[in-house]
């Protein structure tokens, strides 16, 4: 009997591992917002990680994080590194592409808790008064994060800090548009 059960649950950890291997190799999480703002002043906003204190969703998260500023204070090759606390963790931006006014690319490294690396995207592009802005991240899941994502996707876990940042630079924009 105790054999039989030990090979069921070997045939069933099986079974969820390749079930868990079936899952998506990729995420991409998306967000966007009209902010009533010219286009340059929200793109200073995002291009300059020393402006990201105003808005970002995690900054406060924990007020004793250390964070390091390295290469040109903005654009491209500006870098940006934190290291936190178990909200936050550690990691590293860096600036790969920058188009003013209009577009940023970004790599993202996170060192703990989880090691990974993710590219994130700002678009901003003229509508109406203001201009729409798109908060793009994209990455790879290994085997560890395709697990996680079926229980909670990436989407629900990093999309609401998302429109909480969105939201948060809205108001940094448009204060500084005064």
């Amino acid at each position: 009997m105790l054999k039989i059960s030990l090979l069921v649950i070997v045939v069933l950890l099986a079974i969820l591992a390749g079930v868990i291997e079936m899952q998506p190799p990729e995420y991409q999480v998306t967000r966007s917002a009209t902010i009533q703002a010219p286009a340059n002043v929200v793109f200073e906003q995002i291009n300059d990680f020393h402006k990201w204190e105003a808005w970002s969703p995690w900054g406060k998260l924990d007020p004793a994080m250390k964070t390091t500023y390295t290469g040109p204070a903005a654009g491209t090759g500006a870098s940006y590194a934190w290291v936190g606390n178990s909200d936050v963790g550690e990691g590293r931006m860096t600036i790969l592409e920058s188009r003013p006014a209009e577009f940023v690319r970004i790599r993202l490294e996170f060192i703990e808790p989880f090691a990974s690396v993710a590219n994130t995207e700002f678009s901003v592009k003229p509508e109406g008064n203001g201009v729409a802005v798109t908060w793009l991240m994209s990455g790879e899941k290994n085997f560890l994060s395709k697990a996680m994502c079926m229980v909670q996707s990436m989407d629900t876990m990093i999309g609401p800090d998302f429109e909480r940042g969105l939201k948060q630079l809205k108001s940094a924009a448009e204060g500084a548009a005064k």
